[in-house]
């Protein structure tokens, strides 16, 4: 018998027999409520990918959520909106959802680590080609040579290329990061290496050709900043050609499958180190994986807890030092002989499990129906009103919110994505909806479906954390068969990579007379 959706919340019960009622479904849930609940409300709490092993967080036994919902259903403290008998307490309202909180990790200052030198390389770029024109304007002022028409077409050229060079490399390098990566960035590094080398090479020419010698050709000099400029613009061109276009061209087809359930996505990328193709698999993957759900990982660990605590052994010979061992033996050839009958119990717990989300889901949608129609009802006489007394789609979602909260809630509870969603988050889609002027099937769409996991994240600027295990070097490029791993704390992404064949196209010449046909009639005919 379903004995959660036992509702005895009408309005003509009395208080008292209310109560009564709702302490023996409280009761008859405990009794079957399941023992991983713990599991269930963990979520993909870490976008950082690290070399270093991470040991998986274990969830607290001590500190399970509880349920604050199951507490106290129908006191009378209540909010009723007029469309339906199903009613909910304040103290409820602020229970729902909580145990979908977690720790919030801290930023780390490292990542900015990069972002910190490639802004000091960028001054120094900046300062260089103005020092050399400046320091002989301080040092021997009196020695340079008047500077004339060709000098100052100089300076209108060394600033203009200045400035492109400027804003070309704000536009390339001051993006911000979008992950902190266990090995080095090739390329960055050798391009940072490269304008270095450039910078020091121009520093010890000038040092030693016209700061020792004091060189009185100030148009020289010029034209010395300028060829500065020109080779850095050259540099930021290289960097444009090996940091975007590379690898724009695909080269290997990675197929990416999650380890708890299996569903597989498979992408094309070009040319990429192993850690960098790690990073793009992961922001495919919050975009196009389903959220991750352990509490639907569970039955089958269920089951089996179940059969074995269903056995009981007894000894007949007395205690003795193989007692133990005969036990667990006994109960081994027990469970064999009930995997027999184990697919029996599966398929009808399943097929169970789904009347049970279609009833839930058929009382969820007639409840949101209800509460939309009072929506309506209420913008109609919301437009006859002042214009100061109007209600803000905020307070109508409130409103209305506990019509359906428990519909919803138990709706979430029996699919299992009772941690994905809160009171505050379920509000806010619900007053989104309300200004959009969107119908149910819309409002039902983000709870009737899974979607991707960044939909679920808490914060947008919430670290992630993500090992990345490889056999190879982090940063080796990618090859035909290579495979890494990028570990979570509840579960991995297995990824494997291969070569895009060569494909190879031929014509063939198809004449424009060769498909035609004449259709001859005979005029003679049988008799």
């Amino acid at each position: 018998m379903d004995t959660d959706s036992i509702h005895s919340g009408y309005s003509h019960h009395s208080n008292r027999s209310r109560g009564s009622n709702k302490q023996s479904e409280r009761s008859s849930r405990d009794r079957h409520k399941p023992h991983s609940r713990d599991s269930s409300s963990r979520s993909d709490k870490n976008v950082t990918i690290s070399a270093t092993s991470v040991q998986p967080q274990q969830p607290d036994q001590s500190s399970a959520p509880t349920d604050a919902q199951d507490d106290n259903w129908g006191e009378t403290t209540t909010a009723v909106t007029g469309t339906s008998d199903h009613s909910l307490s304040q103290e409820d309202l602020a229970g729902f959802g909580k145990d979908t909180e977690g720790p919030v990790e801290k930023l780390n200052c490292i990542r900015f680590l990069p972002l910190a030198l490639t802004l000091l390389l960028g001054l120094l770029v900046l300062v260089t080609p103005l020092s050399f024109l400046i320091l002989p304007q301080l040092m021997w002022p009196e020695r340079l040579q008047t500077c004339g028409t060709a000098c100052e077409g100089l300076f209108l050229s060394l600033a203009f290329k200045l400035l492109i060079l400027l804003l070309a490399g704000w536009a390339l390098f001051m993006r911000p990061t979008r992950a902190s990566l266990p090995g080095i960035a090739v390329f960055r590094a050798l391009l940072g290496l490269l304008t270095l080398l450039l910078l020091l090479s121009y520093w010890l020419f000038f040092g030693v050709r016209i700061l020792d010698s004091q060189d009185d050709n100030y148009q020289g000099i010029v034209q010395f900043a300028v060829s500065l400029v020109d080779a850095l613009l050259f540099i930021h061109y290289l960097a444009v050609v090996l940091l975007e276009i590379r690898h724009l061209q695909p080269c290997f087809s990675l197929c990416v499958v999650r380890s708890t359930d299996g569903e597989t996505h498979h992408y094309n990328m070009g040319q990429l180190s192993i850690q960098r193709a790690a990073l793009v698999t992961l922001e495919h993957y919050y975009k196009d994986f389903t959220v991750h759900n352990p509490a639907l990982l569970t039955a089958a660990k269920s089951r089996a807890a179940k059969h074995l605590a269903g056995l009981k052994v007894y000894n007949v010979d007395g205690a003795g030092s193989d007692a133990a061992t005969a036990q667990s033996r006994a109960k081994m050839a027990a469970a064999a002989r009930q995997r027999d009958t184990s697919h029996n119990e599966l398929y009808y717990e399943e097929a169970e499990h789904d009347r049970r989300v279609r009833k839930r889901k058929a009382r969820l949608v007639v409840a949101v129906e209800e509460a939309f129609t009072h929506v309506r009802r209420l913008q109609d006489e919301e437009k006859k009103k002042p214009p100061g007394d109007e209600m803000d789609p905020r307070e109508a979602a409130q409103a209305i919110f506990p019509s359906m909260a428990r519909a919803l809630q138990k709706y979430l509870r029996t699919t299992r994505q009772q941690h994905c969603h809160s009171m505050d988050s379920i509000q806010a889609h619900l007053a989104f909806c309300i200004t959009n002027n969107m119908t149910p099937k819309a409002f039902l769409e983000s709870y009737l479906t899974a979607g991707p996991t960044l939909q679920y994240g808490r914060e947008s600027s919430q670290t992630r954390h993500w090992t990345l295990v490889s056999e190879a070097s982090v940063t080796s490029p990618l090859r035909n068969g290579s495979e890494f791993q990028l570990k979570s704390s509840d579960f991995s992404l297995v990824v494997t990579s291969k070569t895009i064949p060569h494909l190879k196209l031929s014509e063939e010449y198809v004449h424009p007379k060769s498909h035609k046909f004449v259709l001859q009639l005979q005029s003679e005919t049988s008799v």
